[in-house]
């Protein structure tokens, strides 16, 4: 094996015998000894052989892996403990040996066609707490370090040959199982061929290449990490990592999961130079950093468990007791929803219930029901929609903020992009995936593009999104609540034009389980309390009283909501059943008797949809005290919210005209003068307004009814209007 390339090789795998002769002093069999002892004999409670037992029943489950806890290791003997941390590599090479060789032992004697033992890779995990992204410099390079974060792509699965044999061209010379270096590192094939043949000429450069069906291979995939939203300082951009993972931990994750990465600091070069590029810059040594993992966990559930705030201390969980036991957390907890911004108890409320959130439930069908609770406010301007939506943004464990105007549905759902490198495609998830177990706030709804709110209607009421593009056929967990603020048509509510205010489909609107309408009332009595809140937040003697009026501090809210997502998931009681039964029924029949009356439809149909809604926020006030069951204090005070939210804007008719809907004498006279003017114009062509209108109204239709046939189209962008803006006072 004389005159090999060795470039880009940064560790040696070859021990030379017993000692090791390269200056780490690892003393290969007394270091494989110890790791094969600490298999078979570290034990816990009543004799319980913790691994030696579970690398047997997996290996005859033919799950070659063994996963080992560092705390047990580092309990058996420290020093080994301390090796593996800082020479991983090396140490986890010797420790798959031994482990290897105690499964050799432990499964014998096996049938004639299992002679053969497969190789076990070992898994490593820790209690230790993760390292951001950011704080991963040079030091750590080749050591093992624990990083938390979200998958947002993920490759399909290639192999990687661990075992080569290579061949010269001229003189058919063969080199058998030379070992190839883990991860994103190759092979250098040499650059001469070495044999001496006795009157032939030398071979030429470059002569070997690789016999495919002489290799040993095994299954790898790249994933891309990004940093936790959490750890990503104002103004910046979150940081991506590159993930290797091989055999067994492939396709553990998806786009959007968060993890915990338990792998090795690894660097490796980046591109092919150029021979000028080379000599220039063969002192530099410029290497780009990935990740090999050894060890991975990952937030299945959806609540939010791997995050900035999943370390609560034994004095946190007493203090959250207490606190859940006062009787008055409810209070408490609205009272310091964003306490600067004055009045909208009821909207604080709802808020606080869609930070808690009720159960997720799965039915013996393998069906889900979500428990997230998603909340509409819509309204007039200056009402603190988007304060509001920036505080939550702020106190929920795992939130992404987003605007209307600026958001795409692949930026909201999921893209499938190329990947440069390879040239496949590749998927990554976008805010509602990210913000899996958390609450994406979206500010401006109304301003989305109508092709982009419907694809999240799958989101938020499945809490999936299904992607099939590019080949690409799969279902990502977007388990999250949605926050969302709007403003009506005309910028201002209008009361004389109820069904003009807004423009939201219903098949959007069902899916909130509370809707507000914000409006904002003339008093003189409320403006001057407003006017003297507003001076005193911007009064500087008066900050420390601000400070009080917000008796839970910010981080404590955080954990507290935290530590109820995922240590309480609370069920309806018999009697709380019962009560939402009867009212349910009475909602429906009272939605009935005032479509009748009215003769319009409701925008927002009473259905079982609603019904569920108001089990999910009964369940989330329950979940604030840690309670298992709700009781009939938490339906009333549910029931109280669902009232005061969408049952009001669904049966007062501030809301009817959601779909634009009209009397069907109305909606035909509509459909008639659309048509008329759908004939009328060319592509291309300039009318004259006024004529328009003098030309209808002859026909004995009104000018309004005109005018609003022509703002539709014009919203539909089927016309365009050189004085838009003079149309929507005409409106007014």
């Amino acid at each position: 094996m004389e005159g090999f390339d060795d470039v880009g090789v940064f560790f040696s795998d070859n021990f030379g015998g017993v000692e090791q002769q390269d200056g780490t002093g690892i003393n290969m069999q007394v270091v494989k000894n110890k790791y094969k002892e600490f298999i078979r004999t570290f034990n816990e409670e009543n004799f319980y052989y913790k691994y030696r037992d579970t690398l047997k029943r997996n290996y005859l489950q033919r799950k070659y892996f063994l996963e080992v806890e560092m705390e047990d290791l580092a309990g058996f003997d420290e020093t080994l403990a301390d090796k593996l941390y800082k020479q991983p590599t090396e140490h986890l090479k010797i420790f798959e040996e031994a482990a290897r060789e105690v499964a050799d032992e432990i499964t014998a004697p096996r049938g004639e066609h299992e002679e053969h033992v497969e190789d076990i890779q070992i898994l490593l995990t820790s209690n230790a707490n993760p390292t951001n992204i950011r704080e991963l410099k040079s030091e750590c390079v080749s050591k093992l370090v624990k990083i938390a974060g979200i998958i947002i792509s993920a490759s399909a699965i290639k192999a990687k040959a661990t075992k080569i044999s290579i061949q010269c061209r001229s003189c058919s010379n063969v080199i058998p199982n030379l070992s190839v270096n883990p991860g994103l590192e190759g092979y250098a094939l040499p650059r001469k061929c070495n044999t001496e043949q006795a009157g032939k000429p030398n071979c030429p450069l470059d002569p070997y290449f690789i016999m495919p069906d002489k290799c040993k291979c095994v299954d790898f995939q790249i994933l891309k990490l990004q940093e936790l939203p959490d750890f990503v300082p104002q103004g910046e951009i979150a940081r991506h990592l590159q993930l290797f993972c091989d055999r067994s931990l492939c396709e553990r994750v998806v786009p959007g999961n968060r993890v915990l990465i338990h792998g090795i600091y690894s660097i490796r070069k980046v591109g092919r130079p150029s021979r000028q590029e080379s000599r220039e810059k063969a002192s530099v040594g410029v290497r780009a950093p990935y990740m090999r993992i050894v060890g991975i966990t990952v937030d299945t559930e959806g609540v939010g468990a791997i995050s900035r705030y999943s370390n609560i201390t034994l004095e946190e969980e007493e203090t959250f007791r207490r606190m859940a036991a006062s009787g008055n957390i409810y209070e408490r907890l609205a009272k310091n929803l964003a306490p600067s911004i004055f009045g909208s108890e009821d909207i604080k409320k709802a808020i606080t219930c869609l930070l808690f959130g009720g159960s997720r439930k799965r039915l013996p069908d393998g069906l889900c029901r979500r428990g997230d609770i998603n909340v509409l406010l819509l309204g007039d301007p200056g009402t603190a929609k988007s304060q509001l939506l920036k505080f939550v943004e702020k106190v929920a464990p795992i939130a992404v903020y987003t605007s209307g105007k600026g958001s795409s549905a692949a930026g909201l759902t999921a893209s499938v992009m190329r990947d440069p490198s390879s040239r496949n495609f590749v998927m990554e998830g976008g805010a509602m995936v990210l913000a899996d177990g958390g609450v994406v706030c979206i500010d401006e709804f109304d301003k989305m593009r109508e092709d982009d709110r419907v694809a999240i209607h799958e989101a938020m009421e499945q809490q999936t999104i299904s992607i099939a593009k590019a080949g690409i056929t799969t279902t990502l967990n977007s388990r999250c609540s949605v926050l969302a603020a709007a403003n009506s048509i005309f910028g201002r509510w209008d009361e004389t034009k109820g069904e003009e205010n807004i423009d939201f489909m219903p098949t959007i609107l069902s899916r909130f389980d509370m809707i507000f309408i914000v409006k904002d009332i003339h008093d003189e009595s409320r403006d001057v309390t407003l006017a003297k809140h507003i001076i005193n937040v911007h009064l500087v003697k008066n900050n420390a009283a601000e400070d009080r009026e917000g008796d839970i501090p910010l981080s404590l809210f955080k954990k507290y909501i935290h530590f109820c997502r995922i240590n309480c998931g609370p069920r309806l009681s018999i009697e709380a059943g019962e009560k939402l039964k009867s009212r349910y029924v009475l909602m429906r029949s009272g939605a009935g008797q005032q479509e009748k009356s009215s003769e319009k439809k409701l925008s927002i149909p009473i259905t079982v949809r609603q019904l569920e809604a108001v089990i999910r926020i009964t369940e989330s006030l329950a979940k604030m005290e840690l309670q298992p069951f709700a009781n009939d204090k938490h339906v009333n005070e549910a029931l109280r919210l669902f009232q005061v939210s969408t049952l009001d804007a669904a049966t007062s008719g501030t809301l009817t005209g959601a779909e634009g809907f009209t009397t069907e004498e109305d909606q035909d006279i509509l459909n008639r003068i659309e048509k008329q003017l759908k004939r009328r114009f060319a592509i291309g062509s300039q009318v004259s307004e006024q004529n328009i209108i003098q030309d209808f109204l002859r026909q004995k239709y009104t000018e309004r009814a005109v005018l609003k046939v022509i703002y539709t189209m014009i919203r539909r962008g089927e016309l365009q209007h050189r004085m838009q803006r003079k149309m929507l006072y005409r409106l007014r």
